[in-house]
């Protein structure tokens, strides 16, 4: 081609042809043959009264991803939010994956966990259903979500192990795969992936852990990619408070590029080819959190500098007593299993 032609071919090409940005909705694949788009809704610690509205105006500004749980103890308004938007004809059901976990009280009941976030919900189905835990608790302990001992220690139920809550999340959708289309786990570590890949028929499709350029969890990273199991990130910003807002490193390439500090800590994960979770109920920040862009070679040797300099800091991890794998965490007993 004539150089100068070439040129001004070059010069007369939009920028979002030659640079595109990534979308909220770019559809990742999943090891089912799914797609999980790019950007969910976050429920955790979404405060009662505030849940539908953000959810309602989540959907109508454009996010197809809600993530959900039955021990976030707000299902119910998610899943008035979603009768609202369907009613009016916003979307589809068909239009949008929801995720729910299944909670540590359930992890003998997993038929009736999934029923009862169904039930709240308000849908038929779920896209993706996840082992919040590889903790089981006990079902029948003086709490239905945190069962405690006298001691005021977690009253772990030892008739079954997170392997045996695995055989039954794959004989639910087995057996019903008009309900779940897809099931995961989340807050799984290298060593307990490996300990429950040895006897799964069904690979997860998803492990959903804490991260952020304080707790990368590269070793998990790299494992569940190895695996074929898709990473969503939860708590993108540092957990409550968003404590990363006021890193050195992510304000330098936030300036860079001429966006706000959440820009950058959502976007690094869609450069590690991760689904991400922003939780927020504030219909500004919602919108906000749907600016993504390209994060260079550069950009990504800065931001995961940061837990080099300043250490890993993970800011999610209740107080089972468990020791669930993590190199930050070792205190607690093993529940891996054999």
């Amino acid at each position: 081609m004539n150089p100068a032609l070439s040129k001004f071919m070059l010069k007369s090409t939009p920028k979002n042809i030659l640079d595109p940005q990534p979308d909220m909705n770019t559809a990742i694949p999943l090891n089912t043959g799914a797609t999980i788009p790019a950007l969910g809704l976050g429920t955790w610690q979404s405060a009662p009264g505030e849940v539908k509205k953000a959810v309602i105006h989540a959907i109508e500004s454009g996010y197809r991803h809600i993530d959900c749980a039955f021990c976030y103890q707000n299902e119910d308004e998610v899943g008035a939010a979603l009768q609202d938007v369907i009613s009016r004809g916003i979307v589809k059901r068909e239009d949008l994956f929801i995720t729910s976990k299944l909670w540590c009280t359930f992890h003998t009941r997993v038929e009736e966990g999934l029923q009862k976030s169904l039930d709240l919900l308000k849908t038929s189905y779920v896209d993706l259903y996840l082992m919040h835990w590889p903790v089981p608790m006990n079902p029948n302990g003086n709490h239905f979500l945190f069962p405690k001992l006298e001691d005021g220690s977690r009253d772990i139920d030892r008739s079954i192990t997170h392997q045996g809550t695995w055989k039954n999340l794959e004989a639910l959708i087995q057996s019903h795969p008009e309900k779940v289309k897809a099931i995961g786990v989340a807050n799984y570590s290298v060593k307990y992936l490996e300990k429950l890949l040895k006897n799964a028929t069904i690979t997860p499709a998803v492990n959903q852990i804490e991260n952020h350029p304080l707790c990368p969890q590269q070793e998990v990273v790299d494992f569940c990619k190895e695996k074929g199991i898709h990473i969503t990130a939860y708590s993108p910003l540092g957990s409550t408070g968003s404590p990363l807002f006021k890193d050195e490193t992510v304000n330098e390439v936030a300036k860079k590029h001429g966006v706000g500090p959440a820009t950058v800590l959502l976007s690094y994960h869609l450069a590690r080819n991760s689904s991400v979770l922003a939780k927020s109920v504030t219909p500004s920040r919602i919108d906000e959190n749907k600016k993504l862009i390209s994060l260079d070679g550069e950009d990504m040797q800065k931001l995961e500098s940061i837990h080099k300099t300043r250490g890993i800091t993970r800011y999610v991890y209740p107080p089972f007593g468990v020791n669930a794998g993590f190199p930050d965490k070792p205190e607690g007993m093993d529940l891996s299993g054999p």
